[in-house]
């Protein structure tokens, strides 16, 4: 089975889906190994990742698609993917659309900002016009042909034009082809509640960001909204940008890291996230470095 096949298969089941944010292939392995059974790639990650900058667009499409492609071979769940504004007109959309169904990435983003886009939860955001994006959800429904790619219809307009301009925005790429609507940065719960009540025949997204614009909820409480998918796209890179930066200051100031072994995985512990067992098996079946 496809793993479009199977989120889609998931999205007709009441249990919401929970997707946390994998910014390398690292992150992922550890993700489906906490238990997840699908995941999500956040662009504000590969941008601080890849640069050390902030998610402005800096990304070219091919660059976002080489890290994802990595990801998806590098785990065996569903995959959901920013893809940004598509790169482009419906064309660009095309091309994007055909090669996450050759990677097979189980869903995708598709954003109304314009380019080049923002994190959905900075200050400064401009959106295109409705119909320019509807025709871009048209594009990539016929695009992804047979496959059961999930396409998410995401509006950002809620900062620059109101709530109610987003919510129309969702309905509309709903009827365009939009698989499920995301609209970003709702401001208050009694905002998530009235999303929830402007489209009620559409499954829902929400996007949990950590000091952002929206609610910290659990997503247990989003289920209680009535939302089908909540992402949770920067809690890893955040634990991590903690922990790497305490590490290094300790090796400064200290001139070790014995101090802080505790707050580290052991080497073979490392192994196994990694899968370097598979890796010996193999070196073992071929003969490799034995001089067979």
């Amino acid at each position: 089975m496809r793993h479009s096949t199977a989120l889609r298969e998931r999205l007709d089941q009441p249990q919401i889906i929970v997707l946390p944010g994998a910014y390398d292939a690292l992150s992922a392995r550890l993700a489906q190994r906490a238990g997840f059974d699908a995941l999500f790639t956040t662009g504000f990650g590969f941008s601080a990742a890849a640069l050390g900058a902030p998610d402005y667009g800096l990304l070219t499409a091919s660059e976002v698609l080489d890290r994802v492609r990595l990801i998806t071979a590098a785990v065996d769940v569903p995959l959901v993917a920013d893809m940004d504004t598509g790169y482009g007109n419906p064309l660009n959309v095309v091309r994007t659309v055909r090669e996450c169904v050759q990677a097979d990435v189980a869903g995708i983003i598709l954003e109304d900002q314009e380019w080049p886009k923002k994190c959905g939860h900075f200050e400064g955001k401009r959106v295109i016009p409705a119909e320019e994006h509807a025709q871009k959800i048209r594009a990539a429904a016929d695009a992804r042909a047979d496959d059961d790619l999930v396409i998410i219809g995401r509006t950002d307009a809620r900062a620059p034009l109101g709530l109610d301009e987003a919510v129309r925005r969702g309905r509309l790429y709903f009827e365009s082809g939009a698989d499920v609507v995301f609209v970003e940065a709702p401001q208050s719960l009694d905002e998530l509640r009235a999303v929830r009540t402007a489209i009620p025949d559409a499954p829902l997204f929400a996007n949990m960001i950590e000091g952002g614009k929206t609610p910290l909820l659990s997503s247990a409480e989003l289920q209680e909204l009535g939302y089908a998918m909540v992402v949770f796209p920067l809690a890893a890179l955040f634990s991590a940008a903690r922990a790497i930066a305490e590490t290094y200051r300790a090796l400064h100031d200290e001139k070790t890291t014995a101090g802080r072994s505790g707050a580290m995985v052991g080497f073979h512990e490392f192994e196994q996230i990694v899968g370097a067992p598979d890796w010996h098996e193999l070196e073992e079946r071929y003969g490799v470095g034995t001089g067979a």
